[in-house]
């Protein structure tokens, strides 16, 4: 089991790990998911990487240990579902984490 960490406002928060492993897509939930939690560092480097313009391809290689040569489908389906929950944790997601993480 990871540490667990006392926030800023008290509340327990588990420690992300640094490199999970990924599903085919990200959650499409309107709350924050135990998902969502474990893959806020994934969620951060997809952010990095679109804000660098770097190639979906080696991004998915890299940040989504998917071969996009081998599954290609389903390394764009990753890509894009992840990123796109990334994206909503920047405009909704990050509220759930300052109420205390998701539902447990």
């Amino acid at each position: 089991m990871r540490s667990r960490a006392i926030g800023s406002w008290g509340t327990l928060m588990k420690t992300p790990p640094l490199d999970p492993d990924v599903a085919d897509t990200a959650p499409d939930s309107a709350v924050l998911t135990a998902y969502d939690e474990e893959h806020l560092i994934t969620y951060l480097r997809l952010l990095d990487a679109a804000a660098d313009d770097a190639d979906w391809q080696e991004v998915a290689r890299l940040v989504l240990h998917i071969d996009p040569d081998k599954e290609p489908d389903r390394a764009r389906r990753a890509w894009e579902s992840h990123l796109a929950r990334a994206q909503w944790m920047t405009h909704s997601g990050y509220r759930h984490l300052l109420r205390g993480g998701p539902p447990h």
